[in-house]
């Protein structure tokens, strides 16, 4: 697996792998990252995936080092969930 970071502000930021949740809310689907806490919108799943990935990429433009870290270290991780009788 390719590392994925970036460089901002003269800092080296690590980037964890990260997830794209697309729900269907009424007529549109919603995407969240939730990695990140960046949301966007879409008619079709494939249109809220690259709004998803376009919203990444600016919020990752334009937030600070700092705010970048901050979101990263809060931890948000996605586990297959075991259930003990199904």
């Amino acid at each position: 697996m390719k590392e994925k970071w970036i460089e901002k502000e003269g800092q080296t930021i690590e980037l964890p792998s990260l997830t794209a949740v697309i729900e269907k809310e009424s007529n549109w689907y919603v995407s969240t990252c939730p990695e990140l806490g960046v949301a966007s919108q879409g008619r079709t799943k494939k249109e809220a995936y690259a709004m998803l990935s376009e919203a990444v990429q600016l919020w990752l433009g334009a937030a600070s080092a700092k705010e970048i870290r901050r979101r990263i270290r809060r931890g948000a991780a996605l586990k297959p969930l075991e259930l003990a009788q199904a």
